[in-house]
């Protein structure tokens, strides 16, 4: 859980409301800005607990994306098997094994103002999960997009126990359709061999 996003300055970022209909176009687009041009591995990280209401938003949008079957991108964090605090620097090191300098996008929800209740932000740079609570948790991913799913303040654990789910899943399902959208733009890149064409080919004389 990100409780409070610290975003740099220096980082392109774009916010906005889960209800807007070109979400998906505007948000999709600007993060596709930020891919590599260089192809490489994709892998999503969907961090947080499904032991909170608020803090579910990660393993939701995880699941919603095993649902969808992307073709293109590998997802790690669902309900069933989360990517939370005490596991994230195995996970991470699983997936620096398995995916040699892939290109990650962190997925997490996080506490705002009033007024930011309900915003999917998308920002370039690693998410740093627990930084608000001092927690040693090392940061994640190329990019990351969060979900302001409270208010911010006080006794914030209890805010998030507090969080409605109907917000932390249509946020979730928002979210995993950006991801979806993406991925449908991607194409394999395989390198193989040249081979000489059978047209190109003389008869020995």
């Amino acid at each position: 859980m990100n409780l409070k996003s610290r975003l740099s300055q220096k980082n392109e970022t774009i916010r906005m409301l889960h209800t807007d209909p070109n979400l998906m176009h505007s948000m999709s687009e600007q993060i596709v800005s930020w891919f590599p041009k260089i192809p490489k591995e994709y892998v999503i990280v969907c961090v947080g607990t499904d032991r909170s209401t608020g803090d579910a938003l990660g393993p939701l949008t995880g699941t919603y994306l095993m649902d969808k079957k992307l073709k293109h991108m590998t997802v790690y964090g669902t309900l069933h098997d989360p990517v939370h605090a005490t596991n994230l620097e195995d996970y991470l090191s699983l997936i620096n094994k398995q995916h040699k300098n892939a290109f990650i996008i962190a997925i997490d929800a996080c506490l705002g103002k009033t007024s930011s209740v309900g915003q999917i932000i998308a920002c370039e740079g690693a998410l740093k999960p627990g930084a608000a609570l001092n927690k040693p948790l090392p940061p994640v991913g190329d990019i990351h997009i969060t979900g302001v799913v409270n208010i911010s303040g006080f006794m914030e654990y209890s805010v998030l126990q507090n969080t409605r789910l109907s917000i932390v899943l249509e946020m979730a399902k928002k979210i995993a359709n950006v991801i979806d959208h993406i991925d449908q733009q991607l194409t394999a890149s395989y390198v193989t061999p040249a081979v000489l064409s059978q047209r190109a080919r003389k008869e020995p004389i």
